[in-house]
């Protein structure tokens, strides 16, 4: 392991020259929900592996700091032996905690049942954020998974974040939290960048009515410009992928909501979409475009 960190260290040194000169930058993408089980980890890992697939340096961060579970949807068992509680800890830093998961993803796993990872002072926050920097010129894209809800430590990651996608479903319960989080964080910074995506959809009307809900109040209320990344199907093979612990987009890259991921992917990567000949129902389900 030691090894391994040093080696990633050098290569850190050297393409750090190299991502200056080209004027490369790496993202940093947070997805967020203002409410629990709306399948916010599902859509981090698998958009992040969609990413890694058009051959993107990519890494996922499990940041549901004391309760992770990316490594379960990543299929990534046993967990990694060392995870961001080391990093806290002092023990090892971010380099030296990186796993690798399926096609080709880096994965940096938080702990479960740590209680001192979901509650860092805030100096203990800003010097771990700020430690990212080590992980920028390895990197196209970094997606970090928080915690659902309003903690600190959630607002602190959307803060460090380029963009942020926020996840839902029509649940009456899953709006008012979705509404809560984008009034915290426009409150927080009225120019932050946040992109909606409705999950477990039964049909494209009822995507298009929330995201619309929220879209327009957000607008009205609060001056901030929701953009509409696009639905996600209900679709049991999501469940039943994630029984099997492995990404739906692997096992099953023809299911329904694997449709989904790849539009929701094409458009955070400006792609339009009739590249890529898509017809019928899903060209439909994402017409539009971004607004």
């Amino acid at each position: 392991m030691a090894d391994q960190a040093e080696k990633l260290r050098e290569l850190v040194r050297q393409k750090q020259q190299i991502s200056v000169q080209d004027g490369v930058k790496c993202k940093i993408i947070t997805v967020t929900s203002g409410k629990g089980g709306v399948g916010k980890t599902n859509l981090a890992s698998n958009l992040s592996i969609s990413f890694s697939m058009m051959g993107q340096r990519v890494l996922i961060m499990d940041a549901d700091l004391g309760l992770s579970n990316v490594n379960i949807i990543m299929g990534i068992i046993p967990p990694p032996k060392y995870n961001l509680s080391h990093v806290l800890s002092g023990e090892k830093d971010l380099l030296e905690v990186i796993a690798h998961g399926p096609c080709g993803i880096r994965v940096i796993t938080g702990a479960v049942g740590v209680p001192k990872m979901a509650n860092m002072g805030t100096k203990k926050r800003k010097e771990f954020i700020e430690s990212f920097d080590s992980l920028l010129s390895l990197f196209d894209l970094i997606f970090i998974d928080t915690s659902a809800g309003l903690s600190e430590n959630v607002l602190a990651f959307i803060d460090a974040a380029d963009e942020v996608i926020l996840v839902t479903t029509p649940e009456p319960t899953s709006i008012t939290d979705a509404y809560g989080m984008i009034k915290a964080m426009s409150a927080k910074n009225e120019n932050v960048k946040v992109g909606l995506v409705v999950n477990r959809i039964k049909n494209i009307i009822e995507g298009k009515k929330v995201s619309d809900k929220i879209v327009n109040i957000a607008e009205q209320f609060l001056g901030l410009k929701i953009e509409r990344l696009g639905y996600i199907m209900e679709d049991a093979l999501v469940r039943k992928s994630v029984y099997e612990q492995s990404p739906f987009l692997v096992t099953y890259p023809d299911s329904k909501a694997a449709s989904c991921i790849s539009h929701i992917r094409n458009k955070l990567a400006g792609m339009e979409e009739e590249k890529h000949k898509e017809k019928g129902f899903f060209s439909r389900l994402f017409q539009g475009g971004r607004s």
